[in-house]
């Protein structure tokens, strides 16, 4: 029988996310809610979902002494997924909250919606994929459809980072890839058969990585 891949969803205390976990393990991950430092540590990949404000969910995640986990499990090179504010965590910094210092491991900043549109963002939308080869797209249409619920989006230094943007009034930057890191700004494990395809591909990356 071939082993699962053990993915580590942490667990800081802050929204649903035990959807996420839920929603990994329905595409064949050992997928475990965890603030264990081992397991996180042993686990073929660590994710990183989030929903709230900015601010809060950075101190929930030191609160939890997981930090310097995430900072290590991307550090190693296994792959890494970020989801909505667990993407936003990832910057340097948000509008939402200026005192809040984000994790730093994609340069760049979180930036409000325009104003003149209904905030937040809560529908499903299509997603326009800038970086079509990526691996976390494959077996998805060219325009695949995504769940998101959002007031803010994602603004890297660099946007060749930008994996996928959708349309909102304008351009909205949807997600991102660095390294070993995917992030998304719309809720992969609310959004039905093109949500689960995504994370069904992240869940075979994360084997694939396992006979290394």
């Amino acid at each position: 029988m071939t082993e699962q891949p053990l993915i580590a969803v942490l667990d800081y205390g802050i929204g649903n996310l035990r959807s996420a976990q839920k929603a990994l393990q329905r595409c064949g991950a050992d997928a475990r809610l965890t603030v264990d430092h081992g397991l996180i540590a042993e686990a073929h990949a660590v994710v990183l979902p989030g929903v709230g404000a900015f601010g809060a969910c950075m101190a929930a995640l030191r609160e939890a002494d997981l930090e310097i986990e995430v900072e290590n499990a991307v550090d190693s090179g296994r792959p890494f997924l970020g989801i909505c504010v667990g993407m936003q965590m990832l910057f340097d910094s948000s509008a939402e909250d200026d005192d809040a210092v984000g994790l730093g491991i994609i340069p760049g900043s979180i930036c409000w919606l325009p104003s003149e549109l209904p905030r937040p963002q809560m529908q499903w939308n299509v997603l326009d994929l800038t970086l079509p080869d990526d691996r976390m797209f494959v077996g998805l249409s060219s325009e695949p459809w995504m769940y998101f619920v959002h007031s803010l989006h994602a603004v890297p230094e660099d946007p060749a980072l930008i994996a996928a943007t959708c349309t909102y009034g304008g351009v909205v930057n949807a997600a991102f890839r660095r390294d070993n890191v995917f992030a998304t700004q719309f809720h992969p494990e609310k959004s039905a058969a093109w949500g689960l395809a995504l994370l069904g591909n992240f869940v075979r990356l994360v084997a694939g990585t396992m006979a290394g």
